[in-house]
């Protein structure tokens, strides 16, 4: 027959004959361009999970030697309230408690800001509105932490002092720094938690809307359910930023250790300790050095702890539409 079409396999090629000469050839062509990319894009992997293992080599083998030393106690490290290293006291729960109150006063702020912000824009924003809040709003995960710092000592500071008094709250204190950190959080966690919200189905919406649900009631009870495991995700991200942050806490929590859960009070946080003690004229292998590496490692596991049950919140509660 004249429309005939045959179809042969020679090794991995396909050739398919039809009218006349015309031939289609389905032969995998090279291409450079797309195996340099796949190249470096592997290499990168590849340079990032050494990059990751040489941390926590480092990590180990330098907190291996503060904890190695006849000087330093596990159980001490853990239990006790006391951070003095030039004096032979080596508790953790000083620089870890201010830490966590510094962090807790940065997610009270950041999350009711956060998901308010990220429903307005996700259910209630036009898409004009949207462009210009949006970018608006991510301008404050661009601004240096250091500003951030000075903005809290200079502003809110005096702040909390005018409503409180100056007897109550100190030049340097736990609560100035986290309202801030809570503002310098607030970015990242209405970025995701939008994300999530807009990843939430139409036709989820439209059917609440069909059953006679306001767009109040439909946001609240249909599409922030709807994207529970990325609103969570994104709170515990936020809240592994904060533990993280440096810069802020340095500047305007104050310096020294002191275990007080008077926000109102300085105390230094594990970030803030290492970056003003590093600073100075340390000795290589001495038990201030290596005390450094102690509590970076232990600021590792609480962020690899919250990073763990990030992932598992997502898989535990995450929605699957089709």
């Amino acid at each position: 027959m004249a429309n005939q079409a045959r179809v042969g396999v020679e090794g991995s090629s396909t050739v398919l004959s039809g009218v006349g000469s015309e031939t289609l050839n389905l032969r995998k062509r090279s291409r450079p361009g797309e195996k340099f990319i796949q190249g470096t894009l592997f290499i990168c992997g590849i340079i990032s999970i050494f990059t990751t293992m040489g941390i926590v080599y480092v990590l180990f083998t330098e907190s291996w030697r503060f904890f190695g030393s006849p000087e330093v106690s596990i159980s001490e490290f853990l239990t006790s309230t006391t951070w003095q290293p030039r004096v032979g006291e080596f508790g953790i729960w000083p620089l870890l408690n201010s830490t966590l109150i510094t962090s807790f006063i940065a997610m009270v702020v950041a999350t009711p800001l956060g998901l308010g912000s990220a429903i307005y824009l996700s259910e209630y924003a036009t898409p004009r509105i949207r462009s210009i809040l949006k970018p608006i709003l991510e301008v404050l995960a661009g601004i240096p932490t250091v500003v951030y710092g000075y903005f809290a000592i200079s502003f809110m500071t005096p702040l909390l002092r005018l409503i409180f008094g100056t007897s109550t709250v100190q030049i340097y204190n736990m609560a100035s720094a986290g309202l801030v950190m809570g503002i310098m959080v607030l970015p990242l966690i209405s970025s995701m938690t939008e994300d999530a919200l807009s990843a939430v189905p139409r036709s989820l919406r439209e059917g609440a809307y069909g059953l006679g649900a306001t767009r109040l009631e439909t946001a609240l009870n249909i599409v922030v359910p709807s994207a529970l495991s990325g609103i969570i995700a994104a709170f515990i991200i936020g809240i592994s930023r904060a533990v993280g942050e440096t810069m802020i806490v340095a500047i305007a929590a104050g310096a020294g250790p002191r275990f007080t859960f008077n926000p109102f009070e300085a105390a230094e946080t594990m970030t803030g300790h290492i970056a003003r003690i590093s600073s100075g004229d340390l000795g290589f292998d001495t038990i201030d050095y290596n005390s450094i590496f102690a509590i970076g490692l232990t600021l590792f596991i609480m962020t690899l702890v919250l990073n763990i049950l990030s992932g598992y919140v997502v898989r535990r509660f995450r929605e699957v539409y089709e």
